[in-house]
């Protein structure tokens, strides 16, 4: 029998085989200590293969048992699992800590728990050993851009569960841009109707060459939907991080409503930075702050990432009223507004108890909060500048978190915004590098992924480019460190086994399948797209996050 304490993924804190195993079965029962009964509930609905039933309290410590209790004494989100040739014992801080209890247990036994229904006459065995695990990162996210192109509520809800398999436990959604809209207003129901849809989408990386698809795209989720997916992602230990990109990326809420903007603008069809930009008026702050108010009554969340990032503002200038009133606040220069305008946000979120979440520009321009997160993802030079100034942090830099950008060099590679990131790049990530100072580290919250989707309009293609990478980065979000072990080329394979269970359409480690491939490789030869050029790229993006002409990354 493999030792499948040994491919374990995210690697626990310790963790001990010893002798014997111990088989679940019908009679197997599941027992709560008095105070665990909503945890012992989570337990059995993650174990749903198993189908084990539930018994009263009064028996726990009973032979044949999978036993749950919480202790406060556990770090917070950690557990400690037993298993003995009488049965499994779960000991979780809190109910977190029993799903990420679960979740490795299940990863002890045959990969088939995965499945939504295990096949007939399954045997779920399991080796005997001790566990002691907890996270050292409190933020573990994913994030999924589902304004270039709309997932269905469907996938949405099934990426909260490929999160939890992996202990991710934030779901951050790009729900606007400048390519869609993808939130239901009430109030104001022509920002849907009229944002969320385009004509037709840019074909190729090249936006200056004109072709398209010509196949309208669009889609929104009701508030219904939101209210439902977020309790769907609540139950499942992952917490729903919304985005309205602001001031910038706005194009499409601006044909919607183009007296916030500065001149004439369009649901745009291709990619790249715009000058959809709104005024940072008082207007358009209450305007904003209606929007915000019929999003958080669907979702009361704690967190509203309000963007900031890469904002063409030369229009501010030259409109009347945007000048008169930066001339009223006194404020020097229009990059001054930028900040000013995100403060006003936020304050507006404060309000309803809500912490501002802002991509690293904001940082910059003075767009945060004292309470404010920022989301560095121009390297690790701003990451530190935005923790030494007393910001918390969150991890996204592009290498290695930018899942949407290839995954080798080969000329296989499908269609994608640059790249290589490899799994090696992953597994060498470290979120509180050394050389920072114990203050600097402690503000890092921790670390996320992206999932851009210029070039990913499908869910099976979002599988392909996710997984296994993102599997391995949950490790590095769960340890706080860079992958340890030189083995986690096995473990990930191992791992590959659960992927297949639970319907994940991954790339293989040793290249893309025939029909996941791109063919010729003829987009790489032409752009000369490496990653020496796409660090490149990314070098030459400015303070405010306005692109220069870079003929490495045309898109």
């Amino acid at each position: 029998m493999t030792d499948r304490y040994q491919t374990l993924l995210p690697r626990p804190r310790q963790a001990t085989r010893t002798s014997g195993s111990y088989e679940l079965t019908a009679d197997t029962t599941l027992v709560s200590a008095p105070g665990a009964e909503g945890a012992a509930r989570t337990l059995r609905e993650l174990l749903a293969p198993l189908r084990l039933p539930l018994r009263d309290a009064a028996e726990a410590g009973a032979a044949g048992a999978v036993t749950v209790r919480l202790d406060g004494s556990v770090d917070p989100e950690g557990y400690q699992l037993r298993v003995h040739e009488h049965g499994v014992d779960v000991v979780g801080a809190d109910e977190a800590g029993v799903r990420h209890a679960t979740q490795t247990l299940r990863q002890l036994l045959p990969d088939d728990a995965w499945r939504t229904v295990a096949p007939r006459d399954t045997r779920w065995v399991v080796e005997c050993g001790e566990i002691s695990d907890a996270p050292a990162l409190s933020w573990r996210g994913a994030m999924l851009d589902v304004s270039r192109y709309f997932f269905p509520k469907r996938t949405l809800m099934r990426y909260v569960d490929l999160l939890a398999m992996h202990r991710y436990n934030r779901l951050h959604l790009h729900l606007t841009d400048d390519q869609g809209w993808r939130i239901e207003s009430r109030r104001y129901p022509e920002v849907h109707q009229i944002g969320s849809h385009r004509p037709h989408t840019q074909s190729g990386r090249d936006r200056k060459a004109g072709r398209n698809d010509g196949t309208p795209h669009g889609g929104y989720y009701t508030l219904d939907d939101l209210a439902e997916i977020h309790a769907y992602a609540e139950e499942r230990g992952v917490l729903l991080v919304p985005e309205i990109d602001l001031p910038g990326h706005s194009s499409a809420l601006l044909q919607a409503r183009p007296e916030f903007g500065v001149g004439s603008h369009q649901v745009l069809t291709g990619w790249g930075i715009s000058s959809g930009v709104v005024k940072p008026l008082p207007a358009t702050v209450t305007f904003l702050g209606e929007l915000l108010d019929e999003l958080l009554d669907a979702m009361p969340v704690p967190y509203v990432h309000l963007g900031g990032d890469e904002c063409v503002i030369t229009d501010w200038a030259t409109d009347p009223e945007i000048t008169a009133y930066q001339q009223e606040l006194g404020i020097a220069e229009p990059i001054g507004l930028h900040g000013h305008f995100l403060r006003e946000l936020g304050k507006h979120l404060s309000g309803r108890g809500v912490r501002m979440v802002v991509w690293d520009e904001a940082f910059v321009t003075g767009g945060v909060l004292e309470d404010s997160i920022v989301m560095a993802w121009r390297g690790d030079s701003v990451a530190r500048r935005a923790a030494a100034a007393g910001y918390d942090v969150v991890r996204t830099p592009v290498y290695p978190t930018y899942l949407n950008y290839d995954q080798s060099d080969l000329a296989e590679e499908p269609l994608s915004q640059g790249g290589p990131i490899t799994i090696p790049d992953v597994a060498e990530f470290d979120p509180a590098p050394a050389q920072w100072s114990a203050e600097e580290r402690g503000r890092v919250l921790g670390l996320q992924f992206q999932a851009w989707s210029e070039y990913i309009a499908q869910e099976r293609h979002l599988d392909y480019m996710m997984f296994p990478r993102a599997s391995l980065l949950a490790e590095v979000a769960w340890t706080g460190a860079p992958v340890a072990d030189d083995d986690y080329t096995e473990r990930l394979r191992a791992h590959l086994g659960r992927l297949d269970a639970a319907g994940v359409e991954y790339r293989p480690l040793d290249g893309p399948h025939p029909w996941q491939g791109g063919g010729t490789g003829e987009w790489r030869r032409q752009t000369g797209s490496t990653m020496a050029a796409e660090r490149v790229h990314h070098e030459e993006i400015s303070e405010l996050g306005e692109v220069k002409q870079a003929s490495t990354n045309p898109a």
